[in-house]
């Protein structure tokens, strides 16, 4: 099989299936490089590593709907409806798990061969150097290498299941079929963390791994497989069992244990490299310190949510933010997008090429953000949140829940209003607004925003210019897009904060000092351990930050049925109220597009439909996840709106 070498410069990944027997890297801008000569150079390896990472940025920066996988698994959730526009049968088709074509999630599936791809090569390459007195960064790089390989299989197969396991940039005949992720796919992806936690270093560099952020993946992997795959139950009760590793540098096969994991965990924490923040609120950038100063000039508007926070705490000030200690592991966004690479080049996959538009803006701001209409997005109205598209909202389920264990617990938690925007009391006349309009051709507005990645503006800014423009020149001029809505959104994307690590240990130990210490941030009673009480913390503490899906698939088990703990929580959006076309006097009623929540979980188990084109590539060496039988109405879109 011809391989290519990436340019240094490419950030974009098109690894397809091109026949049975091969896997191609389509990237355009190839060097005439092979793997005998390149990587020359301390350098180039440096180079190959950050075309690895990008794969994070080409899936969190561009059109959220079709490439981003953490927000794929928030609509999945019962955290949010599918909403936006009449047009915007995406969204709604990931929510109610159904497809609206047979290719509709090839996307992310190739972004994540992609990825894999890139982490073989840097794995198989890294001795073309001579790495003389300079081990410990051969070491790092390799362990960056196996980290990102592990983490691109572990997304890919927890989306689609059962797939081709790729170790190498040589395709054999055992990486032509489907591996079977519980026995085969699972044990490789722990062993790549295993070796990535013995082979980096703790210095920590944001936006690459290091020991402690593979301690922490493997803990989440782990979790993962014993709790879906082997039903394990509560794993405070020590219920989890061990896992085989593969032999591989910086593994030495044997077993990972659940004390295993604690251990990884405990390792962390014992570090001290790492802390939550003081105030929740420091982590989003709704609290920044340009809209700060502004609650308290006394000159327009003032936002009254962070107005009693010390201006110390604020999301940009030293410590907090962007960079800040409680991040283990995040997507990062730069000034550097541009407008026409987000397209397919050619009528074929084959033929093609899929590039990111975008891709260094963290694009969730603009899906996530107040759908437009009137005056959704101005000053007067919603200050000082922007507009945007309006997809994903937020769902009655999670603020209702939320409402009813505050009551029960008898306190207000700081993190449901740090994380959703109540639209008609946050934009009200009392607050010194006009109000918000539900919007005309919205479909599922449940009344509710995410508040957490709402582009942010200031009254210092004219019209829907996001905040970033008055930070420093770098971020001015509506960005590299000439855009501000769109262009100028740079906040991290978290992907394992500290209080994860905390409350992953709580659940493994039983030790609810762990918990304690998320809840006293958020103003929450400490309580003692309970599986219910970790469940909680969990979607609260991480709502709308890609987790829960996945969390409910775990504490279910696999072919759990209809009354699994996910199937439950997701059909208990039957019968919310929503408002649709804007008509608040006659609210419609949530119900499933083709049968209930509950059955389509069961007959999926969660996972997402595999691309037919793959499957056709494949020769039949792919096979369909069950529940997805193109011939069956219930797994096919329909329109509920028009």
């Amino acid at each position: 099989m011809k391989k290519y070498i990436l340019s240094a410069l490419v950030v974009s990944a098109a690894t397809v299936f091109t026949s049975c027997n091969d896997m191609l890297d389509t990237d355009p801008r190839v060097t005439d490089a092979t793997q005998a000569t390149f990587p020359g150079k301390i350098g180039d390896v440096e180079a190959l590593n950050t075309a690895t990472y990008s794969i994070m940025n080409t899936m969190g920066g561009g059109d959220a709907d079709t490439q981003n996988i953490f927000y794929w698994w928030e609509l999945m959730s019962d955290n949010c409806y599918g909403a936006g526009g009449l047009q915007d049968n995406k969204v709604k088709s990931l929510h109610h798990l159904v497809e609206m074509n047979a290719d509709q999630y090839e996307q992310a599936f190739v972004l994540l061969y992609g990825g894999i791809n890139r982490a073989n090569n840097q794995i198989e390459t890294i001795d073309n150097i001579d790495w003389t007195d300079n081990k410990a960064k051969r070491d790092q790089l390799l362990g960056e290498g196996y980290f990102m390989r592990g983490l691109y299989t572990l997304w890919l197969t927890q989306l689609f299941g059962n797939v081709p396991l790729i170790t190498s940039t040589t395709i054999t005949d055992d990486m032509k079929v489907e591996a079977d992720a519980e026995t085969v796919i699972y044990p490789q992806i722990l062993s790549d963390f295993v070796s990535a936690k013995n082979l980096m270093g703790v210095e920590k560099n944001p936006g690459h791994a290091n020991k402690y952020v593979a301690e922490a993946f493997m803990a989440r992997a782990y979790m993962f497989w014993a709790g879906f795959y082997k039903k394990a139950g509560e794993l405070a009760s020590g219920s989890g069992p061990a896992i085989n590793l593969l032999e591989q540098e910086g593994c030495t096969g044997g077993s990972l244990s659940q004390a295993d994991v604690v251990s990884g965990l405990k390792d962390v924490v014992a570090s001290g490299a790492y802390r939550l923040l003081k105030d929740y609120r420091s982590l989003w950038q709704y609290s920044n310190s340009l809209l700060w100063d502004e609650a308290h000039d006394g000159k327009n508007h003032a936002y009254w949510f962070i107005a009693d926070m010390d201006r110390n705490d604020c999301f940009d000030m030293p410590g907090n933010g962007n960079g800040n200690p409680e991040e283990l592991f995040q997507i990062q966004f730069m000034n550097a997008s541009r407008w026409g690479i987000g397209k397919w080049d050619g009528q074929s996959y084959n033929g093609g090429v899929y590039s990111a538009e975008r891709m260094y803006c963290n694009y969730l701001s603009v899906f996530w953000a107040l759908r437009v209409n009137g005056n959704n997005g101005k000053r007067d109205y919603t200050y000082p949140f922007t507009q945007g598209w309006g997809q994903g909202t937020p769902s009655c389920n999670i603020w209702d829940d939320w409402t009813t264990a505050e009551s029960k617990g008898g306190y207000s938690d700081i993190r449901k209003l740090g994380s959703l925007i109540d639209c008609q009391n946050e934009f009200s006349s009392d607050k010194g607004l006009k109000g918000y309009t539900f919007v005309k051709d919205d479909c599922e507005e449940s009344g509710y925003g995410v508040k957490k990645w709402n582009g942010v503006t200031l009254d210092a800014l004219t019209g829907d210019t996001p905040w970033w423009e008055a930070v420093s020149p770098e971020f001015s001029s509506g960005g590299t897009l000439g855009l501000s809505m769109q262009g100028s959104h740079f906040e991290d994307f978290y992907l394992m904060r500290y209080a994860d690590v905390l409350l992953m240990l709580t659940e493994l130990t039983g030790d609810a000092s762990y918990m304690n210490q998320v809840q006293a941030r958020a103003g929450v009673p400490q309580t003692a351990y309970s599986l219910k009480a970790v469940q909680d913390e969990r979607r609260w503490e991480f709502a709308f930050e890609g987790i829960r899906f996945n969390d409910m698939r775990r504490w279910s088990g696999k072919d759990s049925g209809e009354s699994s703990y996910a199937a439950l929580a997701l059909e208990a959006q039957a019968g919310k109220k929503v408002v649709v076309k804007g008509n608040t006097s006659d609210k419609v009623t949530m119900k499933h597009m083709t049968c209930s929540w509950k059955k389509r979980y069961a007959d999926t188990n969660g996972f997402l439909a595999k691309p037919q084109n793959q499957i056709n590539l494949m020769n039949g060496n792919l096979i369909q996840n069950p529940g997805w039988d193109a011939a069956n109405p219930e797994t096919q879109y329909v329109d509920l709106y028009n």
